[in-house]
């Protein structure tokens, strides 16, 4: 009686998996467990790590060391998202022929490589540069990882997993707080600053990680060469999936942007997606500075702490909810209106100390829902792998470009802690984004009512069996395929659907 024997009895109780599992199937998902989420999570947290390193550094003595002064942290910050935009889609791209287990540990070595020459910069022209090459080799270790997760499980253990993973950046947060106090004890230790060092040490933890993307770290299903999964898993692995309506590898064309910019998902996702995602935004930055206002330093990193947990716990807790569910789209509305009522109440702002403190920290707790939005992506392009990987990139680079333009408009340091245009604009998309939920609903189910995708689906399945042309002509309705041809091609769909 091995591991998993002990934990289905706990794995069934939470809905880690449904009770119908077979053991093969089990012990699949928990190899799949711990081969795709140790390292997609580490990576993404020690990325957190680096990204967050900047900040801490700046108020540790690189403002005076650099001379950061007026808007260059603002350019500093600017210039890592240009970097980061800039390589969205074409590193998913790349991703669906080049193998993931190597692809992206070797993004990971170059990113902390930059991350290291951070640590010895002269000059803010030179850490300007160092910061773009940050942006660009970050961006596989983000969202190369969201395409691996959401191309290996079913769509009721999606939004558990996307969870998981979506926790590395508060936990990422928590603990580089620490991590910068560390350091500081080390000023002048090999006559280098503190923060300096504090570049040194996120470097010595993420070069490592990526050795574990080396021997650990599986590509897609169907593309998998993982000595750590058997040749029965890895078919498992495919049709599990199959059955659930995801669609195998059909490879890269120049077709692709075509397929990408026809499916109704990129453009109705890049739209509620970044309207959800920005909606709790005054639980960031805006909450701190009220703080810092208001309270002392303990108490303000104390209350940001508890901020973080709080929106950890509800990530999870939504996941659970939406996985049991069978949908994304309820969560997305109970958060939607809560997060509306906290920004009223943000915008009106004259309201009692208490009422303030429940608008930013509910609206941590509306943080949660965030990674349900990737999972609601991946499901609606399960028929196209290619597309999927693509979307998720191009939906992701909104956010980029928002995180870059919505602080420096909307929300600029100079207006706190009132911020009144930028709870303005949190009203308003709250609004939006309450009346974009039923589109992507009234598609999906469009499509399933006109069988849309499931005919694409077939001709995937037929095309990996040898039998494109066939499946092509049984679609069309041809009369001269024989009766034992149309057998085959459905006995061929139907295994691997079983």
């Amino acid at each position: 009686m091995g591991f998993d024997y002990y934990m289905n009895p706990f794995a069934e109780w939470i809905g880690w998996f449904p009770k119908h599992y077979s053991r093969e199937e089990r012990v699949l998902v928990h190899k799949i467990d711990l081969l795709i989420l140790v390292f997609a999570c580490f990576s993404t947290w020690a990325c957190n790590l680096d990204v967050n390193a900047i900040y801490n550094a700046y108020v540790s003595g690189m403002q005076d060391d650099l001379n950061l002064y007026g808007n260059r942290l603002s350019y500093l910050n600017a210039i890592y998202w240009v970097g980061t935009i800039a390589f969205q889609v074409p590193s998913n791209a790349i991703l669906t022929i080049v193998p993931a287990e190597y692809y992206i540990p070797a993004f990971e070595i170059m990113w902390g490589m930059f991350t290291l020459g951070t640590a010895f910069v002269k000059n803010y022209n030179q850490l300007m540069v160092i910061r773009f090459f940050v942006g660009v080799t970050s961006t596989p270790c983000w969202i190369g990882n969201v395409h691996i997760i959401n191309s290996w499980y079913r769509k009721q253990e999606l939004g558990k997993r996307n969870a998981i993973f979506y926790n590395t950046y508060p936990l990422g947060a928590m603990f580089t707080g620490y991590l910068q106090n560390a350091c500081l004890t080390l000023d002048g230790v090999g006559g280098l600053q503190g923060w300096r060092w504090l570049f040194i040490i996120c470097t010595i933890i993420t070069v490592p990680i990526s050795f574990i993307g080396v021997m650990f770290f599986p590509n897609v299903p169907g593309k998998c060469n993982s000595r750590w999964l058997t040749e029965a898993e890895k078919e498992l692995a495919v049709k599990r999936l199959l059955d659930e309506g995801f669609a195998p590898s059909q490879g890269l064309s120049w077709g692709i942007l075509k397929r990408v910019f026809k499916a109704w998902p990129t453009w109705v996702f890049l739209i509620l997606a970044n309207l959800y995602w920005q909606t709790p935004y005054p639980s960031t930055t805006p909450y701190l500075l009220w703080l810092g206002d208001n309270y002392s330093i303990n108490l303000t990193n104390n209350l940001s702490t508890i901020s973080y947990a709080i929106s950890i716990v509800s990530a999870m807790f939504f996941a659970f909810y939406s996985d049991w569910r069978g949908n994304r789209w309820d969560s997305l509305l109970m958060a939607g209106v809560v997060v509306l009522v906290c920004n009223i109440l943000l915008l009106i702002w004259n309201v009692p100390t208490g009422a303030k403190f429940f608008a930013f920290i509910a609206l941590g707790f509306c943080n949660g829902p965030i990674n349900l939005v990737i999972a609601w992506i991946a499901e609606s392009l399960a028929h196209d792998l290619e597309v999927r990987s693509i979307a998720l990139a191009f939906v992701n680079m909104g956010y980029c470009i928002l995180a870059l333009v919505v602080p420096l408009s909307v929300f600029q340091t100079k207006d706190q802690p009132r911020f009144f245009a930028g709870y303005i604009w949190s009203v308003a998309i709250s609004v939006l984004e309450l009346i974009m939920i039923p589109v992507p609903l009234y598609l999906e189910r469009r499509d399933k009512r006109l069988g849309i995708h499931q005919a694409e689906t077939d001709l995937v399945i037929a095309s990996a069996a040898g039998l494109e042309e066939m499946s092509k002509e049984i679609a069309a309705g041809d009369e001269s395929i024989s009766s034992n041809e149309e057998k085959k091609y459905l006995d061929i769909k139907v295994n691997a659907l079983s």
